[in-house]
């Protein structure tokens, strides 16, 4: 498929989706939000994927909703029209995804049915529904020359698009509150000791250390694994302990007949790079 807002790169095993609009700090837009889903698409069905990152092109990872699309909202709701398709919840679970409830098919919440992993390499400004878009992955970088806000009260607006339960979940309540209620911006470091980002790297270095990492995983962690445990973990944030504990126990017997067990045994007997085949 043609893009036109986003690149999309293959360079085995990572695949890297780059929002690209950078003379607009890539804000986003339905057409960018449409060509992310069908990259992850095509990177969850292809085999030779084993991670992906999602980053944005210049200066900025992504400035929020592009404000002429809010601009439209509004004189929409002025005219008793309907709103804009951006805030009313479709169903967005990717084709042949991981199964998880219908919380993460909608539309700003299907990274976690991605099979694969997401790392969010966030080189510059993330606010609004960029910062939200980050949280949804399931690894957040940072470089040094990122910048954080939620940005919706500064804009009369509220904790959209499930902000309101994910952020919470990374950075503890109090903080969720401090960060939606004050939309004050927040520098890279402050990211980290939240919790909100794992690590931070000089800008100078940070796409090779994002994709250092992203191929470490790729390479040395069996895909099947990596698939069940993602389910497991976003399962789990809605289910009890002793639900986690028995649905764990559900998977083992698999996990012992899989050729990535056998592999991953033989590798580490023989001594060897793993070779794992992801079932």
């Amino acid at each position: 498929m043609a893009y036109s807002e986003i690149l999309y790169e293959v360079d085995e095993p990572i695949a890297t989706i780059t929002l690209n609009r950078p003379d607009a700090l890539n804000a986003w837009t339905g057409t960018m939000e449409g060509e992310v889903r069908q990259a992850m698409t095509e990177a969850s069905e292809d085999d030779a994927v084993r991670a992906i990152i999602l980053t944005g092109a210049g200066r900025g990872f992504c400035a929020g909703a592009d404000m002429n699309n809010l601009s439209s909202i509004q004189a929409g709701a002025k005219s008793g029209g309907r709103t804009s398709d951006s805030v009313r919840a479709t169903n967005n679970a990717i084709p042949g995804g991981l199964a998880l409830s219908a919380d993460y098919s909608l539309r700003y919440t299907y990274f976690p049915t991605v099979p694969k992993p997401i790392i969010a390499a966030i080189n510059g400004p993330a606010a609004g529904l960029g910062l939200i878009m980050s949280l949804y992955c399931d690894v957040r970088f940072a470089s040094d020359a990122a910048v954080f806000t939620t940005a919706f009260s500064r804009r009369g607006l509220i904790a959209e698009h499930g902000i309101s339960w994910m952020l919470p979940k990374l950075v503890g309540h109090a903080n969720a509150l401090d960060l939606t209620l004050s939309a004050r911006k927040f520098g890279p470091e402050e990211a980290k000791e939240m919790g909100l980002v794992s690590k931070v790297f000089p800008m100078e270095s940070f796409m090779d250390e994002v994709r250092a990492y992203a191929t470490e995983m790729a390479t040395l962690a069996s895909p099947r694994s990596v698939r069940v445990m993602k389910r497991q973990i976003y399962q789990a944030l809605l289910q009890s302990l002793e639900h986690a504990v028995l649905l764990a126990n559900s998977e083992m017997p698999a996990s012992f007949e899989s050729e990535d067990f056998k592999e991953g045994v033989a590798h580490f007997v023989e001594r060897r790079a793993p070779n794992f085949s992801g079932r």
